[in-house]
């Protein structure tokens, strides 16, 4: 930057003024830029790198180049700041003031004295040291209560908000088609209306905090041949459209997200960060995204080490910003100095560059970084210096608690024996069992040998304590999750053998390319149960004494060998901090089991990884030996008392463009309050393409008192039986629909069906994507 241009007192233009509106705002300063500060607003940059604990990936971004220093890069300004609070151990009070150091060079580094967005990851809590580490993705499924993930999500939003951090990246919208990938554990479900859903519910919450939510991985990155991370996506238009990309169309419209990071993968050989035909005229042009579409760390880099579709860091850039990228994160690389000299030399059309700076800029409008205030400042009282209040653990506790899944009981739960208890396995005494791998612990703790978890976790054993307060609770922690020791099998072996009731932790631990058994690179060959897990489990259960087996997971496990002859079986998808009481209070009868599946749980660990949301030909038929199906279906899970379905009432006729009313009444049978999970599905058993056996298509929470019953009503419009047709348009057709609802996708009491009469209708973007649901008391 020349003295010159430094000193024409550019910090002082209209762009200033927040009474202007943002677009003349935005034009003012675009007109006043060099290719390079332009440039310079579409860099990410790590300000703090992960040293002394090392990368957090493995070869972030193939170059072995060392990194810039910010005083090099903030000289034609800076887009975002990158994890300031999420790289390593730092209080509040010390990334505040840190931040407020960062934002100030970066602001005092370019003429125009305009500050970085400053981003952070949140899947499971804003992930700093001590902050809240609320239940993973899967567990928000579970719950099917986005109502409560919405509140999950408020909080949050209002602690990154406090301490100066904009931008989340969160929520995860991939629709897990096969439960082997490693990165299943942040993801919400295998049906594309419930990831819709919470996942849109997760984007209001955060939105409505002042927080940025970014919507990840658009799109197709959970489809990865052989479940492998960051493998190519085998998928036809068909599955892209209806499965895939349909929770970015209800995060988009029903929760207003302002960004959207592209997936690692390629689809039939075009890598995501350079299609042009996905994050131009699908995501902008079809559904209507005009915020701010930023790079998976290293995507734009990947281009050239991994996919090699570009030459050159020159060439990546620019197939991702004529793709559409506007950011390059976590750190400079491509959309620097090589993107500049793309555009000075005219290969890549300047309006490229003003297109994507545009964007960001008025991103930046909105959160008030063109107003002159230093965004770093936070409020007048200072960050926060708790972020695990009482209120942040209140939620994560009532998020747990719905979202544990009883799979199986033989009536030995809840337990109100008096005798001993042996609690066993690898995760009875880890409370970092309870935490996904985007949570700090799992995520950067592991870097700081001898750092504490920062906020309290108690642990199976200490819940299981608490709970049975009179009884003799005998732990044996029996080792790692993957290479448990036989004397670790004996001893508990030994221990179930002389208890009244043996619990059975096992599961998962989160970790990272490779250093766990669940997270990103942790993928999986078989649904096979971790390391020797099987061998602990077998000679837990040949004592004969009746075991609970509690499953901590971030993905569901082959559970055949145990089912009839484990005493019960319980789910819980990485619960968080207050996970372990949940868990404990399920045991004991004190809390109603009511999380669902979001995910089917396989009978084999060689089992074909087939989710529940498949045509006829892709279940169980005689052309083939091998059987597909599920030991517990997509949606199922018991609860204390039995919930019994009648009267089934729908209307027979509407029109393509009309709205059907499904009621029904439900009613609790048994002795104990409880809550049931209505599911409504439809069918459609004649269409001009193959369609799914049934999929999902509302549900509504009821809890009931002993003999109480309600009805529950849900509104379907037809444009929920939409599908992609033959010719690659939206389309709903006439024709019989079949109508089920009961209490999972297989376990469908009630069932009927409507006609739908009229022409075929083409849908637009102002299709109706939700089925409300009313409840009320009969």
């Amino acid at each position: 930057m020349t003295e010159a241009l430094s000193a024409a007192g550019a910090v002082g233009g209209p762009w200033r003024d927040p009474a202007l509106p943002v677009a003349d705002r935005v034009a003012a300063l675009v007109a006043r830029m060099t290719p390079e500060e332009k440039a310079g607003q579409l860099a990410g940059y790590w300000a703090m790198p992960a040293a002394p604990g090392g990368p957090v990936a493995p070869m972030e971004d193939d170059s072995g180049e060392p990194a810039a220093t910010l005083d090099e890069v903030v000289r034609s300004g800076l887009g975002q700041l990158t994890r300031v609070f999420g790289t390593a151990p730092v209080t509040p009070a010390e990334g505040a003031a840190r931040l407020r150091d960062l934002q100030r060079r970066v602001a005092a580094g370019n003429r125009f004295g305009i500050g970085a967005i400053v981003h952070e990851e949140c899947l499971t809590g804003l992930m700093t040291w001590g902050a809240t580490l609320y239940p993973a993705p899967p567990a928000w499924g579970a719950s099917f209560d986005p109502e409560l993930v919405e509140q999950v999500a408020a909080a949050i939003g209002a602690d990154m908000r406090r301490l100066g951090v904009h931008q989340g990246l969160a929520p995860v919208l991939d629709v897990v088609r096969d439960a082997r990938w490693g990165r299943t554990e942040e993801c919400v479900g295998e049906d594309p209306y419930l990831v819709g859903t919470v996942g849109a519910a997760y984007v209001r919450g955060l939105e409505r905090s002042g927080v940025v939510a970014t919507l990840k991985h658009f799109v197709g990155y959970s489809a990865s041949r052989a479940a492998r991370n960051m493998a190519p996506a085998p998928m036809g238009p068909r599955e892209f459209a209806d499965v895939m990309v349909e929770p970015f169309v209800m995060a988009l419209r029903e929760g207003g997200a302002r960004a959207v990071m592209h997936s690692y993968t390629d689809t039939d050989g075009m890598p995501a960060a350079a299609d042009e035909r996905l994050l131009t005229g699908l995501l902008r042009g079809e559904l209507g995204f005009t915020g701010v579409v930023v790079s998976d760390y290293f995507g734009i880099s990947f281009l050239e080490s991994r996919h090699r579709v570009a030459g050159s860091r020159g060439d990546a850039a620019a197939l991702a910003l004529r793709a559409g990228i506007d950011m390059e994160l976590p750190t400079v690389r491509c959309y620097g100095e090589p993107l500049v000299e793309r555009v000075r030399g005219g290969t890549v059309p300047e309006e490229l560059l003003d297109r994507a700076v545009t964007r960001v800029l008025t991103l930046k409008a909105e959160l008030g970084l063109l107003d002159g205030a230093t965004a770093g400042d936070g409020p007048e009282d200072g960050p926060p210096a708790d972020l695990d209040p009482p209120a942040n653990r209140d939620l994560a506790r009532r998020l747990a608690e719905e979202s544990v899944v009883l799979l199986a009981n033989g009536g030995v739960l809840p337990w109100t024996g008096r005798g001993p208890i042996a609690l066993v396995g690898p995760l009875a005494d880890d409370p970092a069992g309870m935490l996904g791998c985007y949570s700090f612990p799992n995520h950067v703790g592991g870097h700081h040998p001898g750092l504490p978890l920062g906020v309290a976790i108690p642990s199976l054993a200490e819940a299981v304590r608490a709970e049975f307060g009179d009884a003799e609770v005998r732990v044996v922690a029996a080792g790692d999750v993957r290479v448990p020791a036989d004397a670790d099998i004996a001893a508990a072996a030994s221990a179930a053998a002389e208890a009244d009731l043996c619990v059975l932790a096992l599961g998962d631990r989160a970790g990272l390319f490779g250093r766990g058994t669940s997270g990103e690179g942790c993928d999986a060959a078989t649904f096979a149960l971790p390391g020797r897990q099987a061998e602990l489990a077998e000679a837990v259960l040949a004592t004969g004494t009746p075991t609970v087996v509690v499953l901590l997971s971030g993905r569901p496990y082959a559970l055949g060998a145990l089912a009839g002859r484990a005493a019960a079986l319980v789910q819980a998808f990485f619960p968080g901090e207050e996970g372990a009481g949940a868990v404990a209070g399920v045991l004991s009868g004190r809390l109603d089991p009511s999380g669902r599946l979001p995910l089917s749980v396989p009978r084999d660990p060689a089992s074909p990884p087939v989710p529940y949301l498949r045509s006829r030909m892709d279940a169980a038929h005689d052309w083939s030996t091998v059987d597909p199906a599920p030991l517990y279906p997509f949606g199922h899970g018991l609860t204390w008392t039995r919930f019994d379905y009648s009267d089934l009432r729908t209307d027979e006729r509407a029109p393509t463009d009309g709205t059907v009313t499904v009621s029904a009444v439900v009613r609790n049978t048994g002795d104990r309050a409880g809550t049931e999970v209505v599911q409504l599905y439809l069918a459609d058993p004649v269409a001009s393409v193959v369609r799914p056996e049934r999929w999902l298509a509302g549900w509504a929470r009821v809890r009931l008192e002993p003999g109480r019953a309600a009805r529950v009503a849900f509104a379907v419009h037809a444009d929920r039986t939409s599908f992609t047709g033959p010719d690659l348009r939206r389309v709903v057709e006439p024709g019989v629909v079949e109508i089920a609802v009961g209490r999972s996708s297989q376990d469908l009491p009630l069932r009927g069906s409507v006609t739908l009469e009229g022409p075929v209708r083409v849908l637009g973007p102002d299709r109706v994507l939700t089925v409300p649901a009313t409840v009320t008391p009969v």
